[in-house]
């Protein structure tokens, strides 16, 4: 057969396919969906697309919902953990295990392979909970990985020993083929699940569970059993910083943001000491270099330097706030992130999801019911030991085995009648009834044991058993509080290892686009109305960054604020553009504007506080023809004093007059403003800058987010003029002034921060570890923007009292061997005189010391008096000896002079 016909017959058997795949999909139309065409295979077996849906791929997503990603309710593990734990406790002897023994161990239970084992393995010896490990496993802070499973060596926890295990407590089922059993879950007696977090990815759902802090869950454990109302937070290993505002008890909708620590160590150096959870440090080292690349941030180089604790340096370009730069990591970095938690468990087969508190209060019940079973279990053990020794004890003292009828008996069966005979008497004082296994148990008694039997030691451990049945029945009547001690004593036991590393902070919101570097140039073109950073061989404006708004004045009075682009076209007649900063009230525009053509001239002063992007605004009444005649933006409210030159008309007597803005009010953008004249106007020009209308800033410092801020929130810190600074004094000794931004960032152990006063007298009471002795000093502060410490240099020295009263009382209280000493009063101003905050100051004993406390004052500064001098007058300054009306009018008219 030729190429040509044997094309010819492939293709028209593609043909005839076509047709029959046509009159199923027609047929299978009119029922249902397409999804519903079978599928013809070579041998003429036909498979239905919609069972095999219904059927197969729901099974495959129920296996892996309910065997792989899922943790379960009960014991807070996934399928692959319990039988990693299982193997474990099968192979413990109390010594090391090669991993790859316990790997391979593992896979008698677990069907999908050594490497899912081996990862999982590692990720529970990396919780540091359950797994004693030894060798290199990896570092969860760099993301280095684990060793090969045949270097590195694992054993069970004290801990996973006592709360994981219990084989009468627990239920069975065979392992994937049959050969083994394994639990169905395990008896854990403590909240694993919240304590080591969890998370996986199944079909159609996912599970995200952050770990938290064993000594909290151990108390929210307590409060639940005691009826009171608990709440429990994340903790993560890696340590940072984390704001619980929206957490939402750890259900779905939830979000908790994560933060590093990050530290000056100067003002050109930034040091990073953690990374937040599921980053590491290699994550957060590129995230910078992205975002220095993309020109959000400025630095000159990192350096990771990462030991066994994180520390990255960040080194700044010169002229870079380091403030602003700490703001730009958290915005543009991943030293900031936002994490979303999804609190979904397996429970009776099926995926539920709950908060994490209904996960402890399950927990808490399936701990009390595992520790109700243990205590019946042990009962039960212990009755039946009590039983026994009852039975042994009769059986031996009344000699029943020296009994003929026993010793003749016939067979076994005679034997048991006549020991059951002899015990009837007896049989009322037994915890319960006794049967042929009893009996039968009494027979196989040595007679090495009947020799050696001694009546006291035989009533003392019955007597010991019945003590411990009346504490377990004590328990089981006291449950509850039989389940509270058991918390208490894993706290106790355990706790010491496991505090919070995570600090729980309120985070203030971050202004990408106020913290991101000006580090684009922008460029107007007034003649073609165009406005960028690309228009490099035109007028340049301002720096600005990517991020930045750009408001735009017109001439003709209307504005709009635009985004920062390369190149834009906003319109012609361009008269005032920069930066735009939202909400910012400060910036006051001062404008005299002509309403129409002919209208009278209005003066005005405004802010511009927000808008909508690219939306036309008009700071005129609207009219046709208006025009800006003055416009000046003032960053701190400045009012500044114009001269206007009226046009010459007849009968108009004054040409010139002056106008003080500071005179007009601050309104809103919208408001006409007030008539400055209804003549015509010649020009307007500046005679001289004025202050601000707005007077000083006021500040305030929230404390729980420690930053400051302008809208009264936190503490009133007073009211700011340009050049004010602030003082910032630290519970370690160490203080410095700063600037009042509200970028600024200040330290967790802050001891007090207000405005800084160089005349000020201060007074301590201090410990000074190299003297072992303590000091009492006064001193001024001196203006210094680097952290200076007026304790010394020692690091053990430490502050007892630090006061701004002027006339200071500290009682001294003496401890150790001298605490049998009345307390020491001291009036400070007359126990030491003022000097420099270096000065080591003036021992205030020879005697050990404890502890220095402030008293109340009994003298204080006398009030300042009124001022009785003559008071000076100030002669007001001469008009303006500027040019007359007449010789205004002939400039304006263009008449020339003839004669001087």
């Amino acid at each position: 057969m030729s190429s040509k016909q044997k094309n010819d017959n492939e293709l028209e058997n593609k043909n005839e396919n076509i047709q029959e795949d046509k009159q199923v999909t027609s047929f299978s139309s009119g029922v249902g969906s397409v999804s519903r065409v079978p599928i013809r295979l070579g041998d003429d077996t036909t498979l239905n697309l919609a069972k095999m849906y219904q059927t197969w791929f729901l099974d495959y997503a129920s296996y892996v919902i309910l065997e792989r990603a899922v943790p379960h309710i009960s014991d807070g593990l996934k399928p692959v953990q319990r039988r990693i734990m299982h193997s474990m406790k099968r192979m413990d002897d109390g010594r090391y295990n090669k991993v790859a023994n316990i790997i391979g161990n593992t896979m008698q239970f677990h069907p999908h392979g050594d490497a899912s084992i081996g990862d999982a393995l590692v990720q529970i010896g990396q919780k540091d909970l359950l797994v004693d490990c030894q060798g290199n496993w990896g570092n969860i802070l760099t993301g280095d990985s684990a060793a090969a499973p045949r270097y590195i060596e694992a054993r069970l926890t004290k801990f996973a020993l006592e709360v994981l295990f219990n084989p009468k407590t627990t239920e069975w089922k065979p392992s994937y083929d049959g050969r083994n059993k394994e639990p169905i879950t395990l008896p854990a007696k403590f909240p694993l699940l919240l304590a080591q977090g969890a998370e996986g990815i199944a079909v159609g759902l996912s599970s995200k569970i952050l770990p938290h802090n064993f000594n909290e869950l151990c108390d929210a454990s307590i409060a639940y059993l005691e009826g009171k109302d608990f709440k429990i937070y994340p903790d993560f290993q890696t340590g940072g910083y984390i704001d619980v505002e929206r957490y939402n008890d750890g259900e779905r909708g939830g979000s908790v943001k994560v933060r590093s620590t990050i530290t000056k160590l100067d003002n050109r150096t930034l040091i990073i000491k953690d990374v937040p959870f599921g980053r590491t440090t290699s994550s957060v080292v590129d995230s910078i270099l992205k975002a220095n690349e993309k020109g959000k941030i400025k630095i000159r180089r990192v350096d990771d330097i990462t030991a066994q604790n994180v520390e990255i340096h960040v080194q700044l370009a010169p002229g870079v706030s380091s403030d602003k730069t700490i703001d730009a990591l958290y915005a543009f970095t991943d030293c900031e992130i936002s994490i979303s938690p999804n609190c979904c468990v397996i429970d009776e087969e099926k995926p539920h999801f709950l908060t994490v508190s209904d996960v402890l209060k399950a927990s808490v019940e399936k701990t009390k019911d595992i520790l109700r079973m243990e205590l019946e279990i042990e009962k039960g053990e212990k009755q039946e030991a009590h039983l026994f020794a009852s039975l042994e004890k009769i059986f031996i003292e009344e000699r029943i085995y020296k009994d003929n009828e026993f010793e003749n008996a016939k067979n076994m069966d005679v034997a048991v009648s006549h020991i059951d005979m002899r015990l009837e008497p007896y049989k009322a004082n037994l915890i319960r009834e006794i049967n042929r296994d009893d009996i039968l148990k009494l027979m196989e008694i040595k007679m090495a044991r009947i020799l050696r039997f001694n009546v006291d030691k035989s009533d003392e451990l019955v007597a010991r058993l019945l003590e411990e049945i009346d504490e377990i029945n004590h328990n089981l009547n006291n449950l509850v509080d039989y389940t509270i001690s058991w918390y208490l004593m894993l706290k106790e036991k355990y706790g010491k290892n496991y505090p919070r590393t995570t600090e729980i902070r309120s985070f203030e919101n971050i202004e990408a686009a106020k913290v991101a570097v000006a580090n684009e140039k922008l460029y107007i073109n007034r003649e073609e109305g165009f406005i960028g950073t690309g228009l490099k061989k035109d007028e340049f404006i301002c720096n600005c960054s990517v991020l930045d708004d750009i408001i735009v004045f017109f001439k003709d009075g209307k504005y709009k604020v635009v985004k920062v682009s390369e190149k834009e076209f906003v319109g012609k007649g361009i008269l005032y553009a920069n930066v735009f900063k939202r909400n910012d009230k400060r910036t006051i525009y001062n404008v005299i504007y002509r309403d129409g053509r002919t209208s009278p001239h209005y003066i005005k002063r405004f802010a511009v506080t927000g808008v909508t992007r690219d939306r036309e605004y008009d700071l005129t009444k609207g009219k046709p023809a208006s025009r800006i005649a003055y416009f000046s933006a003032n960053p701190n409210g400045e009012a500044e004093t114009v001269k206007v030159v009226l046009k010459p008309k007849p009968r108009l007597r004054i040409l010139q007059f002056e106008k003080d803005f500071s005179e007009i009010d601050i309104k809103g953008r919208g408001a006409m403003g007030n008539i400055l004249t209804k003549a015509e106007v010649h020009r307007i020009q500046l005679k001289h800058k004025g202050l601000s209308t707005l007077g000083g800033r006021k500040v305030w410092y929230d404390p729980d987010v420690l930053r400051l801020n302008y809208d009264g929130v936190g503490k009133f810190l007073g009211e700011f003029q340009g050049e004010d600074k602030l003082l910032v004094v630290t519970k370690s000794g160490d203080y410095h002034i700063s600037s009042f931004d509200s970028s600024n960032h200040f330290p967790t152990d802050l001891l007090l921060i207000e405005k800084f006063d160089l005349n000020k007298v201060w007074s301590a009471a201090l410990y000074d570890a190299d003297q072992k002795y303590a000091y009492l000093k006064r001193f001024t502060f001196e203006a210094s923007e680097r952290p200076l410490n007026f304790l010394g240099e020692n690091p053990d020295s430490k502050l007892f009292v630090l006061t701004d009263v002027v006339f200071p009382r500290m009682k001294a209280i003496f401890g150790g061997s001298d605490d049998f000493r009345d307390p020491l009063e001291i009036d400070v101003d007359e126990f030491i005189a003022v000097k420099g905050f270096r000065a080591k100051g003036k021992r205030i004993s020879n005697f050990e010391i404890q502890t220095v406390e402030e008293l109340e004052p009994i003298k204080f500064p006398e009030e300042p008096k009124e001022d009785q001098s003559t008071k000076v007058e100030i002669e007001e300054e001469n008009a303006d000896e500027g040019i007359s009306d007449s010789d205004l009018r002939d400039e304006i008219t263009g008449q020339m002079k003839l004669f001087d």
